[in-house]
């Protein structure tokens, strides 16, 4: 488990990371989010002994980084992908780290397999395209097949075939059990990959929750129903205290919402009134929004105002956020 408890960093009047608070646990892959300037990169460095905390604790499985033996055994990171001897080959670098924590060389072949370097492990890791680069850090993570990773920004320099590939991978590692921490401003990325999410800003806890309902408690969710008998069916909604009203396109579907609005229940009282159902779907805000509008108040630096949360939204991907 990744636990920190009153995590607090400040570099001189500046304060980083402020009485943070939260835990990841395996099995799932849990999302770490905030604006820029947030104290992610920082958080992140406490929890592998690069950043000394100025108070507070930072723990993995109970321990400080510094206390593990043969670190590389229980968590793998990535946070500089050109965090490399340009000089080295890639294969040269992994062996170094390996021999660092007493692993064997065969390993360094299986984590070059398993990112698809293997057939450019011997050239220098400087000539590395970014996404390359990338790829080499996750190798270096894996390779003391740990229980517990961090990853900063993975997605960086991947083109779609690898984005699609890293989130895989990622979701496979946290479904064997492992702990799967990353960071990405990708929040659309995000969406498709983390269960859970950890949402900072100005160094503070925002949220800790699923996915599902971090999106759910800043956008909310309504569900779409269509059916030939509809004025019968809206009156057993209401009686059952669901809110509907017109979806404003078919006079033949309703938008229901209000505490309960799942598919599974409105299945369940359709089913039992014999009431015929042509559509029954979710409708869910997107991360982005939910993320855009949460930590509104927390953005280090802005660009201006756009006067909606989707012109927020396009301006903060446009900006490479």
């Amino acid at each position: 488990m990744i636990e920190t408890r009153g995590l607090t960093k400040r570099y001189g009047s500046t304060l980083s990371v402020d009485d943070l608070t939260f835990t990841v646990e395996p099995g799932r892959v849990t999302g770490f989010l905030g604006p820029n300037g947030a104290g992610k990169s920082t958080t992140m460095r406490m929890i592998l002994g690069l950043d000394r905390p100025t108070s507070g604790q930072a723990l993995i499985n109970g321990k400080p980084y510094g206390d593990l033996v043969d670190p590389l055994r229980t968590v793998g990171a990535l946070l500089d992908a050109k965090w490399v001897h340009p000089n080295r080959s890639a294969r040269a670098h992994l062996r170094w780290l390996a021999r660092s924590n007493r692993l064997s060389a065969s390993r360094v072949d299986e984590v070059l397999d398993q990112v698809g370097l293997t057939e450019v492990a011997d050239r220098r890791a400087g000539a590395f395209s970014l996404g390359m680069s990338q790829r080499l850090g996750i190798a270096a993570a894996l390779l003391g097949d740990p229980g517990i990773l961090l990853f900063d920004e993975p997605v960086n320099g991947l083109d779609p075939e690898g984005i699609v590939w890293i989130r895989k991978f990622m979701q496979r590692l946290a479904n064997e059990g492992r702990i799967v921490l990353v960071s990405s401003h990708l929040l659309s990325e995000m969406a498709m990959t983390a269960s859970d999410l950890v949402v900072i800003g100005r160094g503070s806890l925002i949220s800790q929750s699923t996915t599902d309902e971090f999106v759910d408690r800043a956008s909310g969710s309504n569900v779409r129903v269509k059916s030939p008998h509809i004025i019968e069916f809206t009156d057993v909604l209401r009686q059952h205290g669901l809110l509907v009203g017109p979806s404003g396109d078919d006079d033949r579907v309703v938008i229901v919402t209000g505490r309960g609005a799942s598919t599974a229940r409105i299945g369940d009282l359709a089913a039992a009134n014999g009431i015929a159902l042509h559509e029954l779907s979710l409708h869910r805000g997107s991360l982005e929004e939910a993320f855009i509008k949460i930590t509104s108040g927390d953005v280090e630096y802005s660009a201006g105002n756009p006067t909606s949360d989707r012109e927020r939204a396009s301006a903060l991907v446009a900006a490479g956020r």
